[in-house]
């Protein structure tokens, strides 16, 4: 039988998220549904007990908002960065979990002057994430495991840098992320059916330090910057100069030898301020990325090869990026004209190997 707690302004209820999780059992075997009443929640939290349900109860997803403002470029008291890993709003290290109609948010600010900032840190198998909207710049959402091995002394400083890399099944669904730089990255098996990624413009020194950033040594503390989570229309009014590329959309590090990375199915891929042909779909964060586009819509902002190589021809025979059926947001528009040689165009047969209970296997998250 299900257990629920009720965070809200009610003096019998319980006053933060925190406290709400702090009441569960570490050994946890009951299903517990958090209801969180309409706010903003600045806390910084950790779920890493099995069996529990974060649920807002506002009217849409914005209505309910957990917000935390840590950044990698953060000196800590010792003097060190914090890092990319040390920076998320919300934390889920566990298994079976659930998030429905709430925003988590990384409110860091120009990732120019305060670097990668994460708004979750998803490291675990069977993680529903519905009807949410995560909110952020650079590393807006981390698809945990950690790769095998840094690239870099210090890289994966953060809570999971000494822990077994087990890769976990993660779906998204219904959900919006808006980011610039790598938003989505990672290693685990991800699904993300009827998702909305927005890709943010960013300001002119930002994109200008990606341009030198792209043809230098590949760093997993990252070295991207990136603007805020708002619209940078004021900016285009000021008729700045802009880079060619202005993002990428994902950065997999799917591990060699697993049969899944990032599955993107019915999603759209918008972008209200980017110039045309400006982000890539995304970059082998490491050598056997895998990502795969199934029926996805394409706004004039993607660029025509759809991936970029990293700079690292290498992995033109490792990766696997794919796309079937992919279609233009708008009639002017032809997506993928200029196709990378490593991007596959799949025929229906191979798309059918990407369905959602063959990737998702044994765990059916709609009929929970």
């Amino acid at each position: 039988m299900q257990k629920i707690l009720h965070v809200s302004d009610n003096p019998e209820h319980f006053s933060s998220i925190g406290s709400a999780l702090a009441q569960i059992p570490a050994n946890n075997t009951t299903p517990v549904i958090i209801e969180i009443a309409p706010g903003i929640y600045h806390e910084k939290l950790t779920i890493n007990k099995p069996y529990i349900t974060l649920r807002g109860m506002g009217e849409s997803s914005a209505h309910t908002v957990i917000s935390y403002d840590d950044y990698a470029l953060d000196l800590m008291e010792d003097g060190s960065k914090r890092g990319t890993f040390r920076t998320y709003t919300l934390f889920i290290d566990t298994h079976d979990v659930t998030l429905q109609h709430l925003t988590i948010e990384n409110a860091s600010g120009d990732s120019a002057t305060h670097g990668q900032a994460i708004a979750l840190y998803a490291d675990g198998d069977r993680l529903m994430i519905d009807s949410c909207r995560l909110l952020g710049h650079q590393d807006t959402l981390f698809t945990g495991p950690l790769p095998e091995k840094e690239r870099q002394p210090g890289g994966f400083i953060g809570p999971k840098q000494f822990a077994p890399r087990i890769n976990g099944r993660q779906y998204y669904k219904n959900c919006y992320i808006c980011g610039d730089i790598d938003f989505i990255f990672g290693s685990a098996t991800a699904y993300f059916e009827h998702c909305t990624l927005e890709s943010l413009l960013r300001t002119k020194a930002s994109a200008q330090s990606d341009l030198v950033s792209t043809t230098s040594t590949l760093h997993d503390s990252g070295s991207d910057t990136s603007a805020l989570c708002h619209s940078n229309s004021d900016m285009v009014q000021k008729n700045y100069t802009l880079p060619p590329i202005q993002g990428y959309v994902t950065a997999a590090s799917t591990p060699e030898g697993q049969e899944y990375g990032y599955i993107f199915s019915d999603c759209r891929f918008i972008s209200k301020d980017c110039p045309s042909g400006s982000v890539y779909l995304g970059r082998p964060w490491r050598d056997y990325a895998k990502t795969i586009l199934i029926s996805c819509e394409l706004g004039a902002h993607i660029h025509p090869a759809g991936f970029h190589d990293w700079n690292r021809e290498n992995t033109h025979d490792t990766v696997y990026y794919a796309e079937y059926a992919s279609f233009p947001a708008t009639s002017d528009y032809r997506p993928l004209s200029d196709r990378a040689d490593f991007v596959q165009n799949l025929n229906e047969q191979q798309a059918g190997y990407f369905a959602k209970e063959l990737v998702l296997g044994d765990w059916a998250p709609d009929k929970l």
